[in-house]
């Protein structure tokens, strides 16, 4: 799609969120962007067309002022291109996006155009769990070599970069999910950089970006989000997110996107496009919501652990913090005396906060991750990471903090 004209000043992400990337004279006059449910596009003509498919296939390259004309929504579509190049906006440093029907499909397709069977990837651990089923159902089976550190670990981590056998992906998530460790980005680009054959190093940025982290800031080449939690933000649609410095790498993972079908659909695009001017508004109400009840139940006798980034103790996690995030985020887990029986009863009284997976909708969610996200794990890897069975894990909302406290603060005094 033709892109409008721009300022001849740079402008700020929340104004380029809203500027950039749609023309209105293209969508008569319409000052927002229309849906396009097409699945195919007419050329203007036969040598329209062949450029196009030579484009498509990775045979020629566009000119910079190129308008390449649209060939089959599995490939791309008008909402696609839209959305894209509004989400590029919020990233610095990032100079391309693709998406994707889901966080996992976007996680999918890093792993399926960066790593071939015989070749190694580094993960750090624990990570969201359709991302470890993934590796252990789908990645591993297929002749994928993992190589799983510990979040939060940054010596492992460089151990693991620097020695693993014809390393692809580096792939992060920080903070992990759901003891909110932190890991070292700038280290594990660091050490990524130091080998003959740099690979790759992803970040799985859900739970802090694009508002209070941001990875391409510090090296890292991707940065990968489930749009579902906080930049689609209403708990009604999946979607998900790869943005990068180099916009050979996104259409890379574009190419892939197209043999596999897994591309956002108009509709979703149209959605999610929508709800971006709003995602710095939302995760700011959020996190401080969540600061706000953190400081408050802290020392609840029911709490054995908390597990929130303002409240880490050790100065390696402290150290990562303060490089990395602007501010702590809008989720956090709480560990119980009573263990798993006391998890459920608080879950069971929350009245406020939904006992549900996902995280960073509007509406306040709590679950328990051992039995429900994280259950596919087996109980020594759930042990070696921290995923308990007394921890509660809370994805603040935008209710007032003050009835959320309550909540909580009720539900806990009735087991401690």
């Amino acid at each position: 799609m033709k892109k409008p004209d721009r300022p001849s000043y740079v402008v700020r992400p929340r104004t380029a969120v809203l500027t950039r990337g749609y023309d209105p004279t293209l969508s008569v006059g319409s000052a927002r962007p229309a849906v396009f449910r097409s699945s195919t596009y007419v050329f203007s003509s036969p040598e329209k067309a062949e450029r196009a498919f030579l484009i498509a296939l990775g045979k020629r390259q566009p000119t910079p002022e190129e308008d390449v004309e649209l060939i089959y929504s599995r490939l791309s579509h008008p909402n696609a291109e839209i959305l894209e190049d509004h989400l590029v906006a919020l990233e610095p440093h990032a100079e391309a996006a693709a998406v994707f029907n889901s966080g996992m499909a976007a996680i999918s397709t890093v792993f399926f155009t960066h790593v071939r069977p015989g070749q190694s990837f580094v993960i750090t651990t624990p990570a969201y769990g359709g991302t470890h089923h993934l590796i252990d159902q789908l990645l591993v089976p297929m002749g994928l070599r993992a190589i799983e550190v510990p979040a939060g670990d940054t010596a492992a981590m460089r151990a693991a970069i620097a020695s693993a056998e014809d390393l692809r992906l580096v792939f992060v998530e920080t903070p992990a999910n759901p003891t909110l460790r932190m890991s070292d980005i700038a280290a594990a680009v660091e050490a990524a950089r130091a080998r003959p054959e740099p690979p790759l190093v992803a970040v799985d940025n859900t739970f802090l970006g694009p508002r209070f982290q941001h990875p391409l800031l510090h090296g890292a080449d991707l940065a990968v989000y489930s749009a579902t939690k906080y930049l689609a933000g209403f708990s009604d649609m999946l979607g998900g997110v790869v943005m990068g410095r180099d916009p050979a790498v996104i259409d890379h993972l574009r190419g892939t996107r197209a043999i596999l079908g897994n591309i956002l659909q108009p509709d979703e695009c149209w959605m999610l496009d929508g709800r971006l001017p709003t995602v710095e508004l939302r995760m700011s109400r959020q996190g401080k919501n969540a600061a706000r009840i953190v400081e408050a139940l802290k020392d609840h006798p029911a709490i054995a652990r908390f597990h929130y980034p303002s409240l880490f103790t050790d100065p390696e996690q402290i150290r990562i913090r303060d490089a990395q995030c602007t501010y702590p985020g809008a989720l956090f887990a709480m560990e119980l005396r009573g263990g798993k029986s006391a998890a459920f009863e608080v879950l069971r009284r929350l009245r406020i906060a939904r006992n549900a997976v996902s995280l960073g909708g509007v509406e306040s969610l709590a679950c328990h991750p051992a039995t429900t996200t994280h259950s596919e794990m087996s109980p020594e890897a759930q042990e070696a990471a921290g995923v308990t069975q007394s921890l509660v894990r809370v994805s603040v909302g935008v209710e007032d903090w003050r009835d959320l406290l309550r909540d909580l603060q009720e539900a806990l005094d009735a087991v401690g």
